[in-house]
């Protein structure tokens, strides 16, 4: 492999900056068109719900282990089919069960009987309203399941004022090092494979023979 004169490929670069300049921008501006006027906004919305009787029952702390240990069972309860096709009914979605499974995800909150229901979609107040009506339908569904009142909703979702998949500062950060990355690429990889003569030491280097005198390119009321 031949090798690289690091000082010689700087100085090819710093020579080619315009290119350099016109690739990062180019990718930048691509960037912004895609992300401003492509890429689609996703809004999330989530509720809370706690595992918990109901204010005449008495909570011991066998209850709250048993509710911690179901909060994976209850997870899935949540993304059932029986449970989503009542959401789905209630709210008038043109929405097919398994499209809706994946825009819902479900978590237990530090390890506590605390469930999150996090629902993300192109419209911030169908998101809204999609986390709502589940927990509602979450905690009807316990109550018939197990023949008990132990869900609560804790906090109500509420609408997204901004997207969460677009942040136009830290897209801009990003496409202009990616811009950077690949003009820099390009310019290596034209360096590399280009074969011309630049200096007197590469003609040295090449015929192994020392050069004893050169002459400089002239110019003179226009003409070389």
């Amino acid at each position: 492999m031949e090798e690289i004169d690091l000082k010689e490929l700087f100085d090819f670069v710093k020579g080619k900056i315009g290119i350099l300049v016109i690739i990062t921008v180019s990718v930048c501006l691509l960037g912004c068109i895609y992300g401003l006027f492509i890429q689609k906004p996703l809004y999330k919305s989530s509720t809370t719900v706690i595992l918990a009787g109901n204010e005449s029952s008495t909570i011991t702390q066998g209850d709250i282990t048993i509710n911690k240990n179901l909060v994976d069972t209850y997870a899935e309860i949540v993304k059932s089919r029986r449970v989503l096709d009542q959401v789905v009914s209630e709210l008038g979605l043109d929405t097919k069960y398994e499209v809706l499974y994946n825009q819902i995800s479900v978590t237990a909150v530090n390890n506590t009987e605390i469930i999150k229901i996090i629902v993300d979609d192109r419209d911030a107040k169908k998101a809204k309203n999609i986390a709502n009506v589940t927990a509602k339908y979450f905690a009807k569904e316990i109550t018939e399941l197990y023949n008990m009142n132990n869900v609560n909703i804790l906090d109500e979702a509420r609408e997204a004022d901004t997207p969460y998949n677009i942040n136009v500062l830290k897209q801009v950060t990003i496409y202009f090092v990616l811009g950077l990355v690949l003009a820099c690429g390009v310019l290596f990889v034209v360096y590399y494979f280009d074969r011309t003569i630049k200096s007197v030491e590469q003609i040295e280097q090449k015929i192994k023979l020392p050069i004893l005198g050169s002459v400089q390119q002239l110019t003179k009321g226009g003409k070389k």
